[in-house]
């Protein structure tokens, strides 16, 4: 049987891609000398919050997600990223493959929370892996899974997850609203000539703050 370790040895922002995208860069060897036509390779990445300090606002931004510091003991858990595929060509020995992970901005969803919410340093990551491998085999091939064991740990720099999505929403996030609470702030916007939804939101802020004071 073949033997695989994998590695992932780099990430950086897909200049090309249409959407914020991370290309992981993954690094395969086969341990046993048998060459390999193929690889049909899945791939779970993880965020482990628990492998990491957190500076005091990085927490109250989190707080959200894990709640008080103090229940971070039994809050922070593993939470998922992506799920992902890809091909892996021929190769004998080792090879670096290029894994696409497709992000989102979208506040509501856990793992770009986290990430919006940390100001620098690494998210600690564990990508798991598993597939189909194909072997070269005498004339033909053989197929054989490749182990859920398989795994590999990763931490991602958070400048290259801001830099990937600057390239796609400069200083800029997403925030989904009820298309009821569009219309309503549409209306605001327009009764008071707002020139951007941003202005918008921010002058409805002025006017609480107004009301508290």
């Amino acid at each position: 049987m073949a033997e695989f370790v994998f590695d992932c040895v780099g990430a950086a922002a897909e200049p090309y891609a249409a959407g914020p995208t991370l290309a992981f860069r993954i690094r395969i060897a086969e341990t046993t000398g048998t060459p390999v036509h193929a690889i049909a390779l899945r791939c779970q990445l993880r965020i482990q919050p628990q492998r990491r300090r957190y500076s005091a606002a990085e927490a109250q931004r989190l707080h959200d997600l894990f709640g008080e510091p103090q229940r971070w003991s039994d809050t922070l858990k593993p939470m998922q990223f992506a799920s992902v595929s890809t091909m892996v060509g021929g190769f004998s020995g080792s090879t670096e493959v290029a894994l696409p992970v497709p992000c989102t901005y979208d506040l509501e969803v856990a793992a770009a929370r986290y990430f919006h919410s940390l100001d620098d340093g690494t998210a600690p990551l564990l990508l798991l892996y598993s597939g189909s491998a194909f072997l070269k085999q005498g004339n033909g091939f053989a197929v054989e899974p490749v182990p859920w064991t398989a795994e590999s740990a990763y931490p991602l720099p958070v400048a290259v997850w801001r830099d990937m999505m600057d390239r796609h929403f400069p200083h800029a996030g997403w925030i989904r609203c009820d298309r009821d609470t569009i219309d309503a702030l549409g209306r605001y916007k327009s009764r008071r000539a707002l020139p951007t939804w941003d202005s918008t939101i921010l002058a409805l802020l002025s006017e609480v703050t107004a009301d508290e004071h």
